[in-house]
């Protein structure tokens, strides 16, 4: 699916096994709102799998977070995901997406190519406290 519409944070439960600062559903959802483009696996209503691509409309478009939920994995939903975005992706110059060396091979299957790139990871502890600073 393509759309948000009807989605709840109760049905975003269990992504992001293993990140130290995970966000909430709720914040799950409203990333996906932020989102420009946004494709989601479904088993009735709950989201197993998602994929969310953020962009300036004209030229580049960057893929922050592609999930399957862990008991989901292992079925083809992540290459499905990934096939589609880069679909919804395809009149952009520019498709980055950063990830971990151990998933390259994912990526690479799909098209893409390794390109370095550098990134700053602030702790959420330290977000929510500059957040509440400026509130």
């Amino acid at each position: 699916r393509e759309t948000l519409e009807g989605r709840e944070p109760a049905q975003l439960q269990g992504f992001f096994v293993g990140w130290p600062y995970p966000p909430s559903p709720e914040n799950h959802l409203r990333l996906l709102r932020g989102s420009r483009h946004v494709w989601l696996s479904l088993e009735g209503e709950r989201v197993v799998g998602f994929v969310n691509a953020i962009s300036d409309g004209v030229m580049t478009a960057y893929i922050p977070l592609l999930e399957v939920l862990p008991e989901w994995k292992g079925r083809g939903i992540g290459t499905e995901l990934m096939q589609r975005m880069l679909q919804t992706l395809r009149v952009y110059y520019n498709i980055d997406l950063m990830c971990d060396p151990d998933v390259q091979p994912f990526y690479a299957r799909l098209g893409m190519i390794p390109l370095g790139g550098m990134v700053v990871r602030h702790k959420m502890a330290d977000i929510n406290q500059k957040r509440s600073a400026d509130e």
